[in-house]
């Protein structure tokens, strides 16, 4: 399946899914993630590993995990097996193959088509939202986190901050916009441990935008007062990281404000999104020295 039409506008608050079937479920993938996909290849099983790994493949000379989805989503196998695909997916600075029981084509949709999932929502803890489209409303799957529980070590870490040593910053306050429950957490515990003790979450980029805009008519002389910097993810219900990025940009009374892109999208070809919508920085996660490092930077 070729990867066609792909969004060359950035901060549109768009984005393009591709969907694909485990058992009975359709789920979706944001197109920037995926590399390409392809048929199944031969599977090399190797010792110790996660229930729900199946092995490795070898694809042009690099060694990738094979993650079965079925299994993380306690789906039956697949019933046919002709139509099994492997999407090659590139997030958190790591390549890994997702095993899908069938894939069908890219949908353009909006972030505002997509919901947040009701804590009763079954599978919650891996979805990102529900896609409200026409016909079906495919689950957005959230695979940082998947591949987080299979390999902690690939997530963020409070040990490697409290290897920076002691520092005091609780006088600058960082607005985080995040959608990850689990990520919101992770965050929390490193800023905090960094020294930045003063810090809003937002679960996604409309809330953080709604207080932003209002600090910016309410209080447009004392901004300086109130946040100092923003910290935002890409991918979000609602409203995007790079959508926001662009509206704070726009508008006068925000748009010095330093605005950190921490993302599993950031790779050196989606680089120029966010620049072209300001962002003063753009980190891969999980280096969360490297976000405390550029913090540090941008508000000395």
């Amino acid at each position: 399946m070729e990867k066609s039409n792909i969004l060359l506008e950035t901060g549109t608050n768009e984005l393009e899914i591709i969907l694909f079937k485990v058992g009975k479920g359709t789920f979706g993938i944001n197109v920037l993630k995926v590399r390409e996909i392809i048929n199944p290849l031969p599977i090399t099983e190797t010792p110790n590993e996660h229930e729900h790994v199946e092995g490795v493949i070898r694809l042009r000379e690099e060694v990738i995990p094979v993650i079965d989805l079925a299994k993380v989503l306690n789906a039956p196998p697949s019933e046919n097996l002709n139509e099994d695909k492997l999407v090659i997916a590139e997030l958190n600075q790591l390549k890994v193959a997702f095993h899908v029981h069938s894939v069908s084509r890219i949908h353009r949709i909006s972030w505002e088509q997509i919901e947040k999932p009701s804590e009763l929502s079954q599978g919650v803890t891996q979805t990102i939202g529900i896609v409200k489209m026409e016909n079906e409303m495919p689950l957005l799957l959230d695979f940082e986190k998947i591949v987080v529980d299979i390999n902690p070590e690939s997530g963020l870490s409070v040990e490697q901050v409290k290897s920076m040593g002691p520092r005091m910053r609780s006088q600058k306050k960082i607005l985080v916009a995040e959608d990850s429950p689990t990520l919101r957490k992770l965050l929390h515990d490193t800023l905090h441990e960094a020294g930045y003790d003063s810090i809003q979450f937002f679960e996604n980029g409309k809330m953080a935008w709604e207080y932003l805009e209002l600090l910016a008519k309410e209080n447009k002389n004392d901004i300086d007062r109130r946040i100092h910097a923003v910290i935002t993810d890409i991918e979000m219900p609602q409203m995007d990281g790079h959508h926001l990025t662009k509206r704070i940009k726009e508008t006068h009374a925000l748009k010095h404000l330093p605005i950190i892109i921490f993302s599993s999208l950031i790779t050196n070809d989606l680089y120029h999104k966010g620049e072209s919508v300001g962002a003063s920085a753009q980190i891969s996660k999980p280096e969360i020295v490297k976000l405390v490092e550029t913090l540090d930077d941008l508000l000395n």
